[in-house]
């Protein structure tokens, strides 16, 4: 049977783009936990939103929109021409193979756009940052890819990235940094005098999980640009860019290990502990370095750039945070922004010999995409600051992002009015009668893990009806340190659970008895109970006063 070469090598290739193309998707959601884990626990769902309509609304606008910028730009800046047609041959005017190469295009354009939502986490208008991902994915990422991969004036200089070191991560990066200095740090991260409070995410696991999810992910994104398994030449197949898939991968590997190392180092050495978030990023930004010199960086070279990647995260950051005084929540610009940098810079002495490229089409190549990713994310933000639509009130910020901007709780530990997640009675019983001791207040500070065992312990003296209130406060309870990205911090106001109780029938010890019993421990920290006298009661509905209102 007689098979056409260049038909089978087609088929592979367009197959392997495709799984490479999933694997590449897949990484949205290890931006989402990463992300996610780096945040208060009141704009969680505020930061799944955001990576959610990352793809949503710019994959569409870079169907419609970017893919056809990118397509002009090139031809214009290499001195070429083009028709709309040509410009759309890729999408709307496309095929079955330009589909798969433009898909392939769009989940690198999306990585890009959603890195920028880590740097405003917290305080960003969901609208403004939507505006801003329409802006990326239609106009401002597509003209970086226009000078470069679309064969634009960048490429004719000679600049090299492979798989999207400057192009799409150090894009997202500087953009995310930029916007960050433009909306302004969040609520009490500075104090007067210019110190730094620091506010930790509230999840570690989610954090770490999602760097694994992108370190997987992550083959792809580099592997995957190694896209033509065959080609077929004199009616024969012949190895394509697979012919150094090998050194792609193993700078890849090499990348994400020597990263973490590098900034568990430099942690250790800051701190005199290794930080469990700079490793996290530093295996993120070792990965990001190697990832434009993939496939002509020698063995060394990939963990030597990889290396000081991850050495430089935790220095970068700490002058962006202390010096320029910008809040990146999630340290975009250090992981994304300068590591990518680097990578670019380094690769003309490190590269295997005779494939080098020039350090001056290295140096303008940075120079020209930095200088247009901040001028045009600066427009858009400024602009937006401008109009009032750049951030939230004030108000919202400390209710949480999750309440103003989706009226969702992530973690509604304590539940709603119809919600009951940690027992209680069945049946509520109105209180009244009348007592020897008359109206009493009973309130209890325990712990939040307690109140199930609280409740229950009250139901069965006879006292189920009670008020809930989250409150932190400071007792016998001793301050703990903690350490978020490097940085040491005390914590000297505990969260605790306020539970209020009004009787007039039930005999007071009974009821201290049973939230004592409810609430021990046997440890600093369970908490104390108050028993306050009540002048008198109103039921509002019947207009019932005293024990009768109870």
């Amino acid at each position: 049977m007689q098979v056409d070469p260049s038909v089978l090598a087609e088929g592979v290739n367009m197959m392997w783009v495709l799984v490479v193309t999933f694997l590449i998707f897949f990484m949205h959601a290890g931006f989402a936990m990463l992300e996610a884990g780096q945040v208060r626990s009141k704009n969680v769902a505020n930061q799944l939103t955001k990576n959610l309509l990352t793809w949503a609304v710019g994959v569409v606008m870079f169907f419609f929109v970017g893919a056809a910028i990118s397509t002009i730009v090139g031809a214009i800046t290499s001195g070429g021409s083009f028709t709309l047609a040509d410009a759309y041959a890729g999408t709307i005017g496309g095929d079955s193979t330009a589909w798969v190469d433009w898909l392939f295009g769009a989940v690198f354009a999306m990585t890009a756009a959603t890195i920028v939502s880590g740097a405003v986490a917290g305080r960003a208008k969901l609208r403004a940052y939507v505006t801003y991902t329409v802006a990326l994915a239609a106009v401002i990422y597509p003209v970086v890819t226009g000078l470069t991969w679309a064969g634009g004036y960048l490429s004719v200089l000679g600049f090299h990235d492979f798989a999207g070191g400057m192009i799409v991560h150090a894009v997202g990066g500087i953009a995310g940094l930029t916007a960050a200095w433009i909306l302004g740090p969040r609520m009490d991260r500075y104090n007067a005098d210019g110190t730094v409070n620091v506010i930790p995410g509230h999840s570690m696991t989610f954090a770490v999980l999602g760097t694994l999810v992108l370190a997987f992910g992550w083959y792809g994104f580099n592997v995957g640009t190694a896209a033509t398994v065959f080609t077929a030449e004199g009616g024969e197949l012949a190895l394509g860019a697979f012919e150094y898939v090998g050194r792609v991968a193993l700078a890849t590997t090499l990348g994400m290990a020597f990263g973490a190392i590098g900034a568990g180092a430099i942690s250790l050495g800051l701190t005199g502990k290794v930080d469990t978030l700079y490793v996290a990023n530093g295996l993120l930004a070792g990965l990001v370095a190697v990832t434009g010199i993939a496939d002509i960086v020698t063995w060394w070279g990939a963990a030597l750039v990889a290396f000081i990647a991850g050495v430089q995260l935790p220095l970068v950051f700490r002058f962006v945070e202390r010096t320029l005084k910008i809040d990146d929540v999630c340290a975009v610009f250090p992981v994304h922004g300068s590591a990518g940098i680097i990578g670019m810079l380094a690769i003309p002495f490190v590269a295997i010999p005779g494939e080098a490229p020039s350090v001056f089409a290295q140096v303008a190549g940075v120079v020209v995409i930095t200088a247009w990713t901040v001028g045009a994310t600066a427009l858009i933000w400024g602009a937006l600051k401008a109009l009032g639509q750049a951030r939230v009130t004030p108000g919202h910020e400390r209710d949480g992002l999750d309440v103003s901007e989706h009226g969702v709780d992530t973690y509604p530990e304590f539940g709603g009015p119809d919600v009951a997640t940690d027992g209680g009675p069945e049946i509520v019983r109105t209180d009244g009668g009348v007592s020897d001791s008359g109206i009493k207040m009973i309130t209890a500070i325990i712990r939040p893990d307690r109140l199930g065992d609280v409740k229950r312990e009250l139901a069965n003296v006879g006292a189920p009806s009670l008020t809930v209130t989250n409150v932190s406060g400071r007792g016998s309870q001793p301050a703990k340190k903690g350490q978020w990205r490097g940085e040491e911090y005390t914590v000297d106001l505990h969260q605790k659970v306020k539970v209020e109780c009004v009787i007039a029938d039930i005999p007071i010890d009974e009821v201290v008895d049973a939230i004592r019993e409810g609430a021990n421990t046997g440890e600093p920290g369970d908490g104390k109970i108050f028993v306050m006298p009540v002048e008198d009661a109103l039921q509002v509905r019947t207009g019932n006063r005293g024990p009768d209102a109870v």
